[in-house]
């Protein structure tokens, strides 16, 4: 059925090309996951508040090596792009930054992260967050990018608002987390 509008993102706009390493402020860059990122993929996910919020934990290498080559396969379907944020100097994992559920037709993406222990309180996910965002505003051409966290995640909610995403309202009992279902906080930024 032939579309009315045109496509807000061109299609193979993304896989055409390959996926960027891109700079945040302050020594931290997104950079595509390689198979050597599952360890501290590993040691990431045995987190309490990664499993709680992420609702998955990791059990073994070949599990986050499964993982990783799903990541790496979401550029080239278009299906998402997902980049291991690291410390410029030395390479160590700081967290992830991804857009899921790429909706080229609307220009719209759903943001997702998180961040290892050690790198929370630091700044590391707002800066990570804002160089994917411009990323997706100012060279994929995207217009909206969601973002949602449960509302009991207030970490979430800080990086949100520090990175402009504006409050759009509450999604009751949205999620299904391990300990029962969670309101969800909206938020939304656009390209303008």
């Amino acid at each position: 059925m032939p579309s009315l509008v045109t496509s807000a993102v061109p299609v193979g706009s993304i896989a055409a090309r390959p996926q960027p390493t891109l700079t945040a402020d302050s020594g931290v860059l997104l950079r595509p996951w390689s198979l050597g990122d599952a360890p501290a993929v590993l040691d990431a996910y045995q987190d309490e508040a990664i499993q709680r919020w992420h609702v998955r934990r990791a059990d073994s290498l070949t599990e986050t090596r499964e993982w990783i080559v799903g990541w790496q396969g979401d550029w080239a379907a278009e299906g998402g792009a997902h980049w291991a944020v690291v410390e410029a100097d030395s390479g160590v994992l700081l967290g992830r930054a991804a857009l899921k559920h790429l909706k080229f037709a609307d220009g719209t993406a759903d943001v997702a992260y998180w961040t290892v222990p050690a790198a929370r309180g630091k700044g590391v996910c707002p800066r990570a967050v804002d160089a994917m965002a411009s990323w997706a505003f100012e060279v994929a051409g995207f217009h909206r990018l969601d973002l949602e966290h449960a509302v009991g995640n207030t970490a979430s909610c800080r990086v949100a608002g520090k990175t402009g995403f504006a409050a759009e309202g509450v999604r009751r009992s949205a999620w299904l987390l391990a300990d029962g279902r969670h309101d969800v906080h909206a938020h939304a930024r656009l390209r303008s």
